[in-house]
């Protein structure tokens, strides 16, 4: 499974990742970078990109990418308060 649309941090990697998917692909944030700064844009964006995905797999206890697996999905259902399930709001 390859996932594209939607990828615009580390942590929309790493989510694709933990959901199955063996590999992504970047656009928008990659035409927005070059548009920007041209290619030392990409360059830079690629960093930011590398960077969060590195800190969400510290976060998440992973120091492989082989170890980011389902076990990393949280779902509605797994956020219990006193034995009930609540939604987690899907707008702030």
């Amino acid at each position: 499974v390859f996932v594209d649309g939607g990828i615009r941090r580390g942590t929309d990697v790493f989510k694709a990742l933990a959901l199955g998917a063996k590999a992504v692909f970047i656009g928008r944030p990659l035409l927005w970078a070059l548009a920007y700064k041209g290619d030392e844009g990409v360059k830079e964006m690629l960093q930011l990109l590398e960077d969060e995905f590195k800190l969400a797999m510290a976060l998440a206890g992973c120091t492989e990418v082989s170890q980011i697996s389902r076990k990393h999905v949280v779902l509605p259902q797994d956020n219990r308060v006193m034995g009930e399930a609540t939604p987690l709001p899907s707008k702030l």
